[in-house]
């Protein structure tokens, strides 16, 4: 396994261990990911496992997917007699020899797959914002204020070419939908792990709103 589940938890900052730098880090809760599902190349035509996280009620889920973990033994209950399944599930494509590794409803630890010092990719869907003018969709400077300039100091100029070719290029920037899509930050630093709480902490920001699913595997393209 080189990859877990993750609810954003927030940022915090501390210090080095000699007091002489302050990091920023983000705080990612992985307490209770259970394996609910594996892929086999003789059966799926490929190999892969599925971690789930989270807990929500079982009759607000789709008939489906409660028999799903029905079947696998996964469907747990609480004292007032009200049953739950997995929030957030997720697949991740993993080589044939560390599928067999795990077995559904194994208990992954955060402190068994990462350690202080890794190198990681963090995958996460970043907050929405609307409609957006591109300004704050795409960072354009607007036009100026002065010198007879009205009713168009916002706007994105010209989006095409004139008699030839007659029409809007593909990918001009343009106003839009903003944010609310999934985003990859690559090789973050793991600052520390706390194996007692089932935290990490990671060097700088991560996409997503607090509460938010984050996936984090081991850097697929790490600097050396």
């Amino acid at each position: 396994m080189y990859a877990i589940l993750g609810e954003k938890a927030g940022m915090t900052a501390i210090f080095n261990e000699d007091g002489t730098q302050q990091i920023p880090v983000t705080i990612v809760r992985t307490a209770g990911v259970v394996v609910v599902g594996k892929r086999t190349e003789a059966k799926d035509g490929y190999d892969a496992v599925i971690l789930g996280i989270g807990d929500r009620r079982a009759k607000r889920a789709g008939k489906a997917l409660v028999g799903q973990f029905e079947k696998q033994g996964l469907v747990s209950e609480n004292a007032e007699g009200k049953k739950f399944v997995k929030r957030f599930i997720r697949e991740f494509r993993m080589p044939a020899e560390q599928v067999a590794r795990v077995n559904v409803g194994d208990v992954i630890k955060v402190s068994d797959l990462f350690k202080k010092g890794d190198i990681i990719d963090v995958i996460a869907t970043s907050k929405g914002n609307g409609f957006s003018g591109v300004m704050r969709r795409h960072n354009f400077a607007g036009y100026a204020a002065t010198h007879g300039q009205h009713e168009y100091f916002r706007h994105g100029g010209a989006i095409s070419s004139n008699t030839y070719p007659a029409h809007v290029f593909k990918n001009v920037k343009m106003p839009g939908q903003c944010g609310n899509e999934r985003v990859t930050i690559q090789n973050l630093t793991v600052v520390d792990v706390k194996a007692d709480d089932d935290l990490m902490l990671i060097k700088g920001s991560i996409p997503g709103p607090t509460g938010g699913l984050v996936r984090v595997r081991r850097a697929i393209k790490k600097r050396h």
